[in-house]
């Protein structure tokens, strides 16, 4: 009985603590980068912008295709390039990612008075929150591009994996015990 309390215990602490909602700001860890302008902004065009930004060394900036573009310091490991294939677009504040299925997040902020942050999304799954003003612009629209890490469960899952482990080995170990 204390086995299977304390079982539960711990699956409601790692359900607790899954990264499954998150509230992305202008300049957080997330950050890929940021485009001066991002115009034009049609779907090809933010995929030009992403694998840009992808391709640069850490805290450097550049000018290509028209824009100026601003590497964060943040490094994430070995980046995947942007894929269109399966992209999502948007105008709320709030997105869901779904489980892992995207990442990078491209939000486009009042034409061609700001600009364009991109953020790294691909280690954040379920519902996420971005600026609704960035500079004092209000956002224009968003773009998801994945392609996500295949296979690899949110946490939730994994949690709820951990917790119907452990309670088949504390049923096991009763019946074996008795």
């Amino acid at each position: 009985m204390k086995f299977a309390l304390l079982c539960t215990v711990v699956l409601g602490a790692m359900l607790a603590f899954s990264n499954n909602a998150k509230a992305l700001t202008i300049g957080d860890a997330h950050e890929l980068g940021f485009v001066n302008f991002g115009i034009p902004s049609g779907d090809a065009d933010r995929l030009i912008y992403v694998n840009h930004l992808i391709g640069m060394a850490l805290g450097t900036s550049d000018k290509a295709d028209g824009q100026t573009y601003f590497r964060s310091n943040h490094s994430f490991g070995q980046l995947p390039q942007a894929v269109l294939a399966g992209h999502v677009n948007g105008t709320s504040t709030t997105i869901n990612l779904g489980t892992g299925l995207y990442t990078y997040l491209f939000a486009k902020y009042d034409g061609p008075n700001y600009g364009s942050e991109v953020w790294y999304v691909g280690d954040l799954s379920g519902i996420i929150t971005i600026p609704a003003t960035a500079g004092g612009y209000g956002l224009s629209g968003w773009t998801l591009f994945g392609p996500g890490v295949p296979g690899v469960p949110d946490g939730g899952t994994t949690a709820m994996l951990l917790g119907a482990a452990l309670s088949v080995l504390g049923v096991a170990r009763r019946y074996i015990m008795s």
